[in-house]
């Protein structure tokens, strides 16, 4: 996929992506002021298919589930980060918002044109031509995104217990 990467640094918090005197006024008026501290343009240029890379501690701050609700709203196919806040972290799974490990993110510039690829595991900067690998969730994280989140994965699996059941 094709995209453009937004790259920020460390420590983004929950604040940052999904402000706070917002969170009322519902999801549209959120996508308005998300990112909006860092970039204040970001509402009027991410496109679907953009990515996010990131350094240390990305999503710290408060458990709020919104923040990495807006970013999939607003068409982020997936962060790649050095680290993320572990509250984040499984709120992003919940909601169905893919994360990645990235472990330098200097070789990728802010606004470059991107080649991106979760499932191959790598970030493609085309305007520098350097490609950088990232480590993507396995196993039942995987399982829960590809269910679009936690929600959908307990309704498949209580789906195929219901579906034993019926069937001896």
């Amino acid at each position: 996929m094709k995209g453009k990467v937004f790259v920020f640094g460390d420590n983004v918090d929950t604040d940052v992506i999904a402000p706070g005197g917002y969170l009322h006024l519902g999801m549209d008026q959120l996508l308005v002021h998300t990112m909006e501290a860092l970039d204040p343009e970001f509402h009027k240029t991410v496109r679907h298919g953009d990515i996010i890379v990131a350094g240390e501690n990305f999503g710290s701050g408060s458990s709020r589930e919104q923040a990495p609700m807006v970013l999939r709203e607003a068409g982020i196919s997936f962060i790649a980060a050095k680290s993320f806040a572990r509250i984040f972290f499984r709120n992003s799974f919940n909601v169905g918002l893919p994360l990645a490990l990235i472990p330098d993110i200097s070789a990728i510039g802010n606004g470059h044109a991107v080649e991106h690829s979760l499932e191959n595991g790598y970030i493609l900067d085309i305007v520098s031509g350097k490609k950088v690998v990232i480590e993507v969730p396995k196993g039942p994280l995987l399982d829960i995104l590809n269910s679009g989140g936690m929600i959908n994965f307990v309704r498949q699996e209580l789906e195929k217990i219901r579906g034993k059941s019926g069937s001896g």
